[in-house]
């Protein structure tokens, strides 16, 4: 009885004046109702038959109340099933959306999704050790000062990066390596300058290349987007960490809590035997006091800050690891190809404009310079500093122009490509002498009226502008599959030259000198610099010595900070003053080196320094 109930329940409904074919062909199976129904049912998917419905007759009465049970599906048979059945026409059909994703009630991925790699496994044991070790150490160390700290963070956050990719099946590239150890050599700048300005260009460098390094670009919007290609994954990155912290403790079974419990133990131990020991010996208090971090309740929110921002940019550069971001898959689309005469035209014209300039240049150095001082009534200084602006200028634009004459420039021919080379390369070449003049009138602007911060970083930039010029040449000749990145790695290394160099040391150096050889010197200029020019303004005479160095000795005076806090320029200025102390000069050096001549050449940009 219960087979046949189960039978009838299975077979397709049918409207109740409908019959025929389907009970009679059940019926007439070997073994009539008392049979299995699973015999039958397969033959009553395939047709409809109107007619009278003798089930409730010659089936038993299982099926008699089957067939009286309330009808479950539809009550008409679904449309362009069957021969007599009119197919519905195509204008009264529903309109289907033409975009798969719609139809699947899905929106089109968004470009993050398209470019991003597939989802990363879950987060491994090593990358979560390290990525905590990473906040632990910036929530300690970051919140005293720059330093060597930087360096000692980036080491387990590089680390985390490392088993991220490893355990994603991601193999280390030779460029990955050079991303990867740039990064780390710049962050050797805040350990060895205490100068501002030059830390903070090392540290936005280092944070490029560690972004090149774990996206892999090697095209022009993938270098320059990939790096600053951690931020979209700072969101994913956090949600990643936590589902595979909230897995882990799940399969852990109480292993978590056993961690725990002992971190705990192990930590109040410290800090009662620690505090036991520093009171009882005052050299074991000196050591311990110089080896751990100077916390107080006052400082714990900002504490807490760095901790959080450790945890997520560690989270965020395993993330990009183990799922990076294909930034070269942005592609742009070259212009429209232009004829060679509208194309070559313009640029030939300034190509003449180029020769024009250089060539009075060249008459100028060869012996026409005081006479063209004399026709314009300008001072060497004056004349110097008028045109440096306008080449640094002329540079960057032509380097524009560069850019847009390669986006509609003639191809598809060999005579077309050798045009463009032509072209180029000489507007290129052209640009170089102009890069030469204007690094010359910045030489002889400093000659007469010293070294400043402003005129130290335009001159560098000028100089990388013609690096870039000579990388845009050999790309001509040998290809251009590795100019973006080769410009990047001349950035970085330009940087990192640069904090080397000690740029607030070279001033004062070549200032010292100057007033060694004759000339002014401005003391209330130099004595704003940080510590990395005590070794250069020592050599003064007194009283320019005392009053050069009294702001820094101050200022030194006023830190305490720990030693991966403490810069090596910084240090080694503690040991110079310490040994020679700059005496107290009081009002007398208001009237040192501030005389109306000497203050000349020093613009009012100069004088403002926000480091």
């Amino acid at each position: 009885m219960s087979e046949q109930s189960s039978d009838a329940s299975s077979r397709p409904d049918v409207p109740p004046e409908s019959g025929g074919g389907a009970g009679a062909e059940g019926s007439a199976e070997p073994g009539g109702a008392g049979q299995p129904a699973s015999v039958t049912t397969h033959t009553h998917t395939h047709t409809y038959t109107p007619g009278p419905e003798p089930a409730s007759v010659s089936e038993g009465p299982g099926r008699a109340r089957a067939a009286a049970a309330p009808v479950s599906g539809p009550s008409v048979p679904p449309q362009n099933v069957g021969p007599d059945v009119p197919k519905v026409p195509a204008y009264l059909r529903p309109a289907q959306p033409a975009d798969a994703w719609q139809r699947r009630g899905q929106q089109p991925p968004g470009v993050m999704t398209r470019l991003r790699a597939a989802s990363p496994p879950a987060i491994g044991p090593g990358t979560l050790w390290s990525v905590l070790a990473t906040a632990f150490l910036s929530a300690l160390l970051l919140g005293d000062g720059l330093g060597l700290n930087l360096l000692i963070v980036a080491v387990p956050a590089a680390l985390g990066a490392f088993f991220a990719a490893r355990s994603a099946g991601r193999r280390l590239r030779p460029w990955t390596a050079v991303w990867a150890l740039g990064g780390l050599m710049l962050l050797a700048v805040p350990a060895l300058r205490d100068a501002g300005w030059p830390v903070f260009l090392a540290m936005v460098a280092a944070l490029a290349l560690g972004s090149l390094a774990l996206h892999g670009s090697r095209s022009w919007p993938g270098v320059l987007l990939g790096s600053v290609g951690l931020l979209p994954s700072v969101a994913g990155g956090a949600r990643w960490g936590w589902r595979g912290v909230r897995a882990r403790a799940d399969d852990s079974r109480g292993r978590v809590r056993t961690v725990a419990r002992t971190t705990a133990v192990a930590v109040v131990l410290l800090i009662v035997f620690g505090t036991l020991f520093a009171s009882a010996d005052a050299a074991f208090a000196d050591l311990l006091g110089s080896l751990t971090p100077d916390m107080s309740i006052g400082d714990s929110p900002w504490r807490v800050f760095l901790f959080v921002l450790g945890l997520l940019g560690a989270l965020a550069a395993a993330y990009s690891a183990a799922a990076p971001v294909r930034w070269d898959g942005i592609t742009v689309r070259p212009g429209k190809a232009r004829n060679r005469a509208e194309w070559a035209l313009p640029l030939i014209v300034l190509n003449l404009l180029f020769a024009v300039f250089i060539g009075l240049q060249l008459v100028v150095l060869l012996g026409g310079y005081d006479k063209v001082l004399e026709e314009t009534g300008l001072k060497p200084a004056e004349y110097a500093r008028q045109g440096f602006w306008q080449l640094l200028w002329a540079t960057v634009l032509t380097l524009l122009v560069i850019a847009l004459a390669l986006r509609w420039a003639p191809r598809g021919k060999a005579g077309d490509r050798t045009l463009v080379r032509s072209v180029l390369g000489v507007l290129c070449v052209l640009t170089l002498v102009v890069v030469a003049s204007a690094l010359r009138r910045m030489d002889l602007y400093v000659d007469a009226f010293g070294l400043t911060r402003l005129r130290i970083s335009v001159a560098a930039v000028e100089l990388w502008l013609g690096v870039v010029l000579v990388l845009i040449l050999a790309a001509g000749v040998f290809g251009a599959r590795l100019l973006p990145r080769a410009v990047m790695v001349s950035a970085a290394v330009g940087v990192l030259a640069f904090g080397l160099v000690s740029p607030d040391g070279l001033i004062a150096e070549q200032n010292v000198q100057r007033h060694g050889n004759g000339g002014t010197i401005d003391i209330e200029y130099l004595e704003g610099l940080s510590a990395d020019a005590v070794p250069a303004l020592n050599e003064l005479p007194e009283p320019l010595r005392s009053c050069a160095l009294e702001n820094v000795q101050r200022d030194l005076g006023l830190r305490d900070a720990p030693w991966y806090a403490t810069s090596w320029g910084e240090a080694r200025a503690r040991d110079i003053l310490e040994e020679h102390p700059a005496a107290h000069q009081g009002t007398r050096c208001y009237d040192l080196g501030r005389d109306a001549d000497e203050r000349d050449g020093f613009e009012e940009d100069d004088s403002y320094d926000p480091y």
